[in-house]
């Protein structure tokens, strides 16, 4: 037998994938903002949920299972967007645009030939809009039921 096919019993082991108990689990997603007062506010207003100030120039905010993680970056550095969207499901998304739309915060981007900041179903079948927050972090609202998941 070559060593190509040979396959020890310590070799198999290494093969298998984690039983689902070791697989990382997502618990926070960190913004970085330049004014954590206003950031409160205006997440406070767009979420409709109220946030837990922190030490350290951080708020959190419950999202599901994940928790937001606003951060105030302005005494250290400028605050780095991130490169893509958080998203959040919500059941009334239409209060949620009406929100967002009151902040003055709708993408003005295109998503798939559509207006970004406006209700649409995306090619792949969620119903959503995009918005931005002032320190240029992308976002994202998806109507509960109609999240792609592949």
């Amino acid at each position: 037998m070559t060593p190509k096919k040979r396959t020890t019993q310590r070799n198999r082991k290494a093969l298998k994938r984690p039983e689902p108990k070791d697989i990382p689990q997502l618990f926070r997603l960190n913004v970085e903002v330049g004014d954590l007062k206003a950031a409160i506010g205006f997440y406070r207003k767009l979420l409709g949920v109220e946030g837990r100030q922190q030490a350290g120039s951080r708020c959190y905010f419950e999202a599901g299972p994940v928790t937001l993680q606003v951060l105030d970056v302005s005494s250290m550095r400028q605050p780095h967007p991130i490169p893509k969207a958080l998203y959040f499901t919500v059941n009334d998304l239409d209060a949620a645009f009406e929100r967002a739309k009151s902040l003055g915060c709708l993408s003005r981007d295109d998503v798939h030939d559509n207006p970004g900041g406006g209700i649409a179903v995306r090619p792949w079948g969620e119903r959503s809009f995009y918005a931005q927050d002032p320190w240029h972090n992308p976002i994202c609202f998806v109507e509960e039921g109609t999240v792609y998941t592949a």
